[in-house]
């Protein structure tokens, strides 16, 4: 039997998609034991998990470095037959190498790679040849599975099933309408567009952290709509993805939730503002939907990633949006 470490320690939706490796992994060879590494608050989404033995924890806000070298001290003694770095930072490159397993594996663009017994290449994808990012980490391990990824998956326990289910006893809808970067979040305005717009016999559930609250009591008011929940600090993340399996449809932007629907197949509709699909982040599901813009904008994209603020100051890539487009993808009701 094989012990595999994965390392993954950025932020919630990066740890969502790389849950991929450990299906593949354990659909190839079952009785391998897979261990995590991954920034302390993304630890919950492995609770209760039914085949991954271990979660080690990183807390990169309270003695970052410290705490790193404790942790590749303790790594060390478990003597890995793999580790498998998804990431491109030093400080994850340097556990890698450190670890002591008999294979370290990760992306030629992390700065310690020239040590890895693997290294292998970074690419992004284009509109012309896109390449998910469940593809890209999948050729991390396919020397020894194979060419195809997995899906990334979710297993929420009996217990977060047993508190959604007073939320479950109507059709609904659930909006996530934040995100941590400015031109990754469709505006608020449009949000509450939308929401006047569904239809009266869906009960629409807005999902996100608690400093999120905020903004969609906001968007509650303005909505003046009467079956609406603020559930932001409410759910867990495992409840949250729960939750989303049952919707009629999730809204999301290009960011965690999306990849939370992903995880558990949920019917999902992802809107995209300054980034594209294409980088390698869209929905999986079998039900799956992306809004854009059906402008042609010189200025998308403006990044790989979000930015703060639209730098030509007029964020067409958002405002283009109609809500008409965002309606036309809920399924046909009676």
């Amino acid at each position: 039997m094989s012990k595999i470490l994965i390392i993954q320690t950025a932020f919630i939706g990066d740890a969502v998609l790389a849950t991929a490796l450990q299906e593949k992994i354990y659909a190839t060879d079952p009785a391998t034991e897979i261990h995590w590494l991954v920034r302390k608050g993304n630890e919950t989404l492995w609770a209760g998990h039914p085949y991954v033995t271990k979660v080690w924890v990183w807390n990169k806000g309270k003695n970052k470095y410290t705490e790193l070298y404790r942790l590749m001290q303790s790594i060390r003694k478990e003597r890995y037959d793999r580790v498998i770095n998804v990431q491109r930072f030093a400080a994850t490159g340097w556990l890698t190498v450190f670890s002591g397993a008999k294979e370290t594996i990760g992306f030629d663009k992390n700065p310690f790679s020239r040590f890895f017994t693997k290294r292998i290449p970074h690419l992004i994808g284009t509109e012309e040849k896109t390449m998910h990012e469940t593809k890209r980490n999948q050729r991390l391990i396919a020397h020894f599975t194979d060419d195809m990824p997995a899906r990334p998956r979710l297993y929420p326990t009996e217990s977060d099933r047993q508190k959604i289910m007073p939320l479950c006893q109507k059709p609904y809808i659930c909006i996530a309408p934040a995100s941590v970067w400015f031109t990754k979040q469709f505006p608020p305005q449009q949000w509450v567009r939308l929401i006047k717009q569904l239809p009266k016999q869906f009960t629409v559930y807005l999902l996100g952290g608690p400093g999120d609250r905020k903004l969609c009591e906001q968007i509650i008011k303005e909505s003046a709509r009467e079956n609406i929940s603020n559930l932001c600090g409410v759910l867990n993340f495992l409840s949250s993805a729960a939750l989303q399996k049952g919707a009629i449809m999730n809204y999301v932007n290009d960011s965690a939730p999306l990849h939370f629907a992903s995880s558990m197949n949920a019917p999902v509709t992802a809107v995209y503002c300054s980034t594209l699909p294409a980088f390698g982040f869209g929905p999986l599901s079998d039900i799956s939907h992306v809004v854009e813009t059906t402008e042609k904008l010189s200025c998308r994209p403006c990044g790989l990633h979000g930015k703060v603020a639209c730098p030509e100051k007029h964020f067409d890539c958002a405002a283009t949006i109609t809500t008409e487009q965002l309606l036309r993808v809920l399924p046909t009701t009676n």
